[in-house]
């Protein structure tokens, strides 16, 4: 909700839409389908404790030419290694390195015709953006749908989070 109440005011911008908003661990691309069923598979082995984040920020990709804006997420130790755990999946079962430094974000909107100074002013007014502490408790295996800017998004696989179990002493 507070993420959707940072869209608008921009002209130019296409907004994601709320139920497509999210936080990249491993961008894919197009695979075969049995691929795509192994990578199911081995996600199922991933376990990770649930952890809260926190947004901050509102900026733009793209240097003196934005292309997208986003919302940034500030530094979690739990995030980066469940995002290098996807990588390490990824890799083992035959698919190329990333090759991009993980930056984890969340796209609120492509920019495509918007005016420099007009971008400028979006940013001034929400660069100070600081969410609440929210909790991740799950990840998401998503396929998207042929269209424009992102999205519509749909997720295939849904992978819950596990508490360690808590040692007893008898």
């Amino acid at each position: 909700m507070q993420l959707s109440l940072l869209q608008g005011g921009l002209p130019g911008a296409r907004w994601i839409d709320r139920e497509n908003l999210h936080i990249t661990l491993r961008f894919i691309g197009d695979v075969e389908m049995s691929m795509a069923r192994e990578l199911s598979y081995a996600l199922e082995r991933v376990k990770t404790e649930p952890f809260s984040l926190h947004l901050e920020n509102v900026d733009a990709f793209g240097g003196s030419k934005p292309h997208s804006l986003f919302a940034g997420i500030s530094r979690s130790e739990p995030l980066f290694e469940l995002q290098a755990e996807h990588e390490r999946i990824c890799q083992q079962i035959g698919m190329n390195a990333s090759g991009r430094k993980y930056k984890p974000h969340v796209t609120l909107a492509r920019i495509r015709g918007a005016k420099t100074p007009d971008i400028a002013k979006y940013l001034s007014g929400r660069g100070g953006f600081q969410s609440i502490d929210f909790d991740v408790t799950r990840f998401v295996l998503f396929s998207s749908r042929n269209s424009i800017g992102g999205g519509p998004y749909v997720i295939e696989e849904s992978y819950d989070l596990i508490e360690k179990e808590t040692a007893h002493a008898y």
